[in-house]
C-alpha cells in the first residue's frame, strides 16, 4: 500500500495540483480546506498542512495534531518568516517548506519522514514478537535511586548519565522525568547518544536523520538542536562546535563503577603542650626613703662672737746673745 497523506489546504488552485502530482509519485492524497477537518483526521502516514487557514490558525492545528498522534507534519506555507518556521517546528512538525517549492522536493521530503517513521515502527513491532531482541543491544540504564512515591521505570536502551534513551519503545527519561519529543528530536538524540562525546557534523545528521537528498535550511537543524536543549532542561548537554558539529557532552556517573579507595593519611603526631606564657618577676620592693622629713635649717649659728686679737704679745723682750748657748758645753 502506498504512502497516505492528508493534506490540510484551504486554496483549491494549489491543492488540486498538488493532490494530481502526488498521485503521480504513488502516494494516496485525501483533501480537507478547513482546521477542523484536518484535526478530524484520518491523519493517514503524514500530514501536508497550510498555515493560512481560514477557521483555525494552522499553528493551532499543528499542535491539536501533535497532541494527538505522533504522524509525522511537514508545514507548507507562504510565511517563510524565521519566527513562523521555528514556532512550527517547536510545536511538532517535522519539517518546514516555504512557498512556493517544486514537486520533486516535496515528495522527497514526504518519503524521507515517511521512511523514518515506518523503520522505527517495523524495528518495535519486530522487538515486541521476538523475545529477547533489541534492535541496537545497548548497556543497560542503571537504575536510579527513587523515592518510594515515584518507582523507577524499566527501560532498555543508552543510558547516558541521568539521560535514558529508549529506540525500541521511543522514550526518553531524565532521571524519574519522561520527556516528550517529535519524531524528528527524538532521532536527532538518539543519534547523538549512538556514541556520546563523538562529534556529528551537520552534514552526517542531516543525512541521517532528514534524508541524504535534503535541500532544505540548514537551520532546521539549529532550531530542533534548541528545542532539545529546552525540553531537556540541560542546556550544555547538546554542545555545539563552530564550524564543526554537534556532540552530546552529558556527565556520566556508573554506579558499577569502581571508586577509588580513600587515601590513608598518617595520624597526626600529638602536639607537645603549648608551654605557658612567659610572665616576668614581680618587681624587686625598692627601699623608699621619706622625703617628708624636713631638716631645720632654721637654727643659726652666732657669728657675732669674735676674738680678742688686740692683745699684743710683747716682743720688745730682747734676748741676750752673750750668753752662751746651752749646747757650748759639748764642745
Amino acid at each position: 500500500m502506498g504512502v497516505r497523506v492528508l493534506l490540510i489546504e484551504d486554496d483549491r488552485t494549489i491543492a488540486e495540483p498538488l493532490v494530481e502530482g502526488l498521485g503521480n509519485f504513488g502516494l494516496t492524497v485525501h483533501h480537507v480546506g478547513t482546521g477542523n477537518e484536518g484535526l478530524r483526521g484520518p491523519y493517514g502516514d503524514v500530514v501536508l498542512l497550510d498555515l493560512g487557514l481560514p477557521d483555525i490558525d494552522g499553528i493551532d492545528v499543528c499542535r491539536g495534531i501533535r497532541q494527538a498522534s505522533d504522524v509525522p507534519i511537514i508545514i507548507l506555507s507562504a510565511r517563510g518568516e524565521e519566527a513562523d518556521r521555528v514556532l512550527g517546528l517547536e510545536l511538532g512538525a517535522d519539517d518546514y517548506l516555504a512557498k512556493p517549492f517544486s514537486m520533486r522536493e516535496l515528495v522527497a521530503r514526504v518519503r524521507a519522514v515517511t521512511r523514518r517513521t515506518q523503520r522505527g515502527l517495523q524495528e518495535r513491532d519486530f522487538a515486541e514478537t521476538t523475545p529477547g531482541y533489541n534492535a541496537q543491544p545497548q548497556p543497560q540504564p542503571q537504575p536510579q535511586p527513587q523515592p518510594q512515591s515515584q518507582p523507577q521505570p524499566q527501560l532498555t536502551g543508552d543510558a547516558v548519565g541521568p539521560l535514558v534513551v529508549d529506540r525500541r519503545t521511543r522514550q526518553v527519561w531524565v532521571g524519574p522525568d519522561s520527556v516528550t519529543l517529535t519524531p524528528k528530536e527524538f532521532e536527532l538524540l538518539a543519534l547523538l547518544t549512538e556514541d556520546p562525546g563523538a562529534v556529528y557534523s551537520r552534514q552526517q545528521i542531516l543525512d541521517r536523520v532528514w534524508d541524504p537528498h535534503y535541500q532544505g535550511p540548514t537551520k532546521t537543524l539549529d532550531v530542533h538542536v534548541a528545542t532539545l536543549r529546552r525540553k531537556l532542561g540541560h542546556p550544555a548537554w547538546i554542545q555545539t562546535l563552530r564550524g564543526v558539529g554537534f556532540r552530546l557532552a552529558v556527565q556520566t556517573t556508573s554506579p558499577d563503577t569502581p571508586q577509588a579507595p580513600a587515601p590513608q593519611y598518617a595520624p597526626a603526631p600529638q602536639q607537645a603542650p603549648t608551654p605557658p606564657a612567659y610572665e616576668p618577676p614581680a618587681p624587686y620592693p625598692h627601699r623608699t626613703h621619706d622625703f617628708t622629713q624636713t631638716h631645720d635649717f632654721t637654727q643659726t649659728h652666732d657669728f657675732t662672737q669674735t676674738h680678742d686679737f688686740t692683745q699684743a704679745h710683747d716682743f720688745t723682750s730682747a734676748h741676750r746673745f752673750d750668753e752662751p748657748h746651752p749646747t757650748a758645753a759639748y764642745r
